[in-house]
């Protein structure tokens, strides 16, 4: 069968639900194809970092996320002992949620489908056939073999993306030569608290707890330096590799999921090619440490979703989609260099390698300035993008914080839930509005900011975009060349009737 969807998404884990929501929001039809029939219970991601959060209070979905994650307030590079404090952090979020991946994907699943979107489970992207004005996605379903065409194809399919090896896009990188392990086990004599590391010499373990008695055991040890595949991981390699580590195997039985990872390190070349656009696994590939990988996903997604949705409407700006490649790309390459980085700081068993962990710990310790820096990389608050001219204002691509009206308790975040662009107008005296919504894909908000927002304490208006990201400021009071730069402003994101 052939239908026109507008989108077709390859793989329904977090990256193309939440993709699939987006678009649905903007009114695009989407269909979602999964090779599996039920939802992955063993779940790779726990991690949700404090922008993520802020991306779904931005969509009004981030109260089951508070009230079932395990809130923790602090994160870690490379497992050093020194944690980094995320009260330093500009957020209204200033925690991790360790949440399951399985429960992320349900409640994804759920909002994709409550907006309207098409989700197949069973039905697997066999390759795909592109021509200039559409793109017909071959497909093998329940009964059979059949075509899908639509006007773009967004590979959500991870490390081994059909999507991407159809368009024939390179995927350039490294394999890996460091691994880990993971169990999710019932452990007898768990340790204190909410999370728990050790590392040394002979090795280095993490065990944070999980819902339903279970607690996850991560980690590796010297033997895992190594370029060959050892096979699948079994309790009693996992037993004696948390003895070697911590002299305990704090009474493991019972294992839900035992596997391994690796450092693999790779990154498409092209992240829109053409009706192809890539995100998360599909884009990009690393080890997981600090847990970020989903996070970064779901903000290729929300970069993604808007762009595509105003091309495919016919009201983006010349080039649009395309920034979705210039942005969201070299956040992909800083990722694979952090998580390398990590890597060979983990992975650091002789004795200099101790020593030097040593060091990093005392200078995180000593140096708040670098705790938070790394705290603001590891939780995504500190992505900015470039800003398209010399002299648009600092905080142009910088992402907006929770920003909060003095009249009537609105909030940025609040105002973001349509998925459309906002207008702020900040000046104080609105007899004559800069603009009005009229013509759709925004929403307009007068009023005066409270004073904690000091970044923000003389702009005299802004556009935020729909990922949350400042599209323009400024700080002009003159109430004519307001207007003015105002109304330019509009017409460069494609918001008025002019612009399209």
């Amino acid at each position: 069968m052939t239908s026109n969807q507008q989108v077709v998404i390859a793989g329904a884990g977090p990256v193309g639900l939440w993709l699939a929501a987006e678009l649905r929001l903007a009114g695009i039809t989407v269909t979602v194809l999964e090779p599996r029939l039920e939802r992955d219970p063993n779940s790779k991601a726990l991690t949700i970092h404090p922008r993520t959060v802020e991306l779904l209070a931005s969509r009004g979905l981030e109260k089951p996320f508070l009230e079932e994650g395990l809130h923790i307030p602090s994160g870690h590079f490379a497992v050093l002992d020194s944690r980094l404090d995320f009260g330093l952090l500009e957020t209204d979020f200033p925690f991790t949620l360790a949440l399951l991946q399985s429960r992320t994907e349900e409640l994804f699943e759920i909002q994709a489908r409550a907006t309207g979107a098409d989700i197949r489970r069973g039905h697997r992207v066999t390759g795909l056939t592109e021509t200039p004005d559409s793109v017909t996605v071959h497909i093998e379903g329940p009964d059979g073999p059949y075509d899908e065409e639509a006007l773009y194809v967004a590979g959500c399919d991870g490390t081994r993306s059909t999507v991407r090896t159809s368009a024939h896009i390179p995927y350039p990188g490294e394999d890996f030569t460091v691994l880990g392990f993971l169990g999710d086990v019932v452990l007898d004599e768990p340790p204190p608290g909410v999370a728990f590391s050790r590392t040394g010499i002979d090795g280095i373990v993490m065990i944070v707890q999980l819902p339903g008695g279970l607690h996850r055991v991560v980690g590796g040890v010297p033997a895992d330096v190594r370029t060959d595949w050892p096979g699948d991981l079994t309790l009693e390699e996992l037993r004696a590799n948390v003895r070697q580590v911590t002299g305990t195997d704090f009474g493991m039985h019972s294992p839900a999921w035992l596997s391994r990872y690796g450092n693999t390190s790779r990154q498409a070349e092209r992240y829109v090619k053409g009706r192809v656009v890539l995100a998360g696994d599909a884009a990009h590939q690393h080890m997981p440490a600090g847990g970020v990988g989903l996070n970064v996903g779901v903000q290729d997604a929300t970069n993604l979703g808007w762009k595509l949705a105003a091309t495919i409407q016919g009201r983006a700006p010349a080039g649009l989609l395309d920034t979705y490649h210039d942005e969201r790309h070299p956040v992909g390459a800083d990722l694979l260099e952090h998580t390398s980085a990590q890597t060979a700081l983990i992975s650091a068993f002789t004795t200099d390698g101790q020593r030097l962990r040593s060091l990093f710990t005392k200078l995180v310790n000593e140096q708040p300035s670098l705790n938070r820096t790394l705290a603001e990389r590891l939780s995504g608050l500190h992505v900015a993008y470039d800003a398209p001219t010399a002299d648009a204002h600092p905080l142009t691509g910088r992402r907006a914080p929770n920003l909060t009206f003095t009249d009537g308790g609105d909030t940025v975040f609040a105002l973001l839930r349509t998925g459309r662009h906002v207008l702020l107008d900040l000046r104080g005296d609105w007899e004559t509005p800069l603009a009005t919504a009229d013509d759709g894909p925004l929403v307009t908000r007068t009023g005066t900011l409270t004073r904690e927002h000091t970044p923000w304490a003389y702009v005299t208006a802004a556009l935020i975009r729909p990922d949350g990201h400042v599209a323009w400021a400024t700080e002009e009071d003159d109430p004519g060349k307001l207007a003015a730069v105002t109304r330019e402003a509009l017409d460069r994101a494609g918001l008025t009737a002019a612009a399209r």
